[in-house]
Parts: C-alpha cells; sequence; structure tokens
C-alpha cells in the first residue's frame, strides 16, 4: 500500500518514541514463554479474516476508548500488530500517552507474520 507523506511523517514521528520489535523476536519471546499481552490493532473484517494466534482485538478505532477495561495493568507488556507496523505505531504511542509504560508495536506486522507462515486463528 502506497502511503501518503503526511501520514509516513506522523508515523515515523511516533516511531521516534516507541519501542519497535521485529516479528522474529516476538517470536523468539513466545518460544521463551515470555509473558505479554498480544494485540491485533486492525479493523474488524481484517480481524475476522484471520489473525496471528493468540492475539486479542483492540481495533485502532478504540483501542484507546478500550484499553483500560481489557488491560487495566499499566506495566502489562503489550504487543501490538497491524498490517505493517504503522498503526500499531501510533497505537502505541498512544497508549504510551495514556501511562502504559510497555506499549510496543511489532514492525512488520500480519504481512511478515504471514511471510513467515506463523499460526493462525479464524
Amino acid at each position: 500500500m502506497e502511503h501518503s507523506p503526511a501520514f509516513l511523517a506522523l508515523v515515523n514521528d511516533a516511531k521516534s518514541r516507541i519501542k519497535q520489535l521485529t516479528v522474529e523476536q516476538v517470536v523468539e519471546k513466545m518460544k521463551r514463554g515470555d509473558k505479554f499481552i498480544f494485540v491485533d490493532t486492525r479493523e474488524d473484517n481484517e480481524w475476522t479474516a484471520g489473525r496471528a494466534q493468540g492475539a486479542i482485538h483492540l481495533g485502532r478505532g478504540v483501542i484507546e476508548r478500550d484499553i483500560e477495561k481489557a488491560i487495566p495493568d499499566h506495566q502489562a507488556e503489550i504487543i501490538l500488530y497491524c498490517g505493517g507496523g504503522f498503526r500499531s505505531a501510533l497505537a502505541a504511542d498512544n497508549l504510551r500517552k495514556m501511562g502504559y509504560a510497555n506499549a510496543i508495536s511489532m514492525d512488520g506486522g500480519i504481512r511478515r507474520w504471514r511471510e513467515l507462515k506463523l499460526p493462525e486463528e479464524k
């Protein structure tokens, strides 16, 4: 997908303040049994079509509204993903502003997850 320069500037600004992990790094955390909450921030129709195994859904449009009910622990490690890592970066930055100290964006998103043929749920 071709993104507009203004959108990319917004994402790059958010990425300057957040932590990111590659899909491979997230998989290593899973293999080690590290505890974190895996959150799909994509739209409802994207979630329904298929998602990374073990993820919960808090779409980008409602995550700020619903996060404190879904994940009340502001110290919990939260790894967010979307299609490629842009929307999840924006979400991670907003969660950081809301006091979530360990909100991380998974760079590469579900596209990279699928390239690596990692497990999905429907």
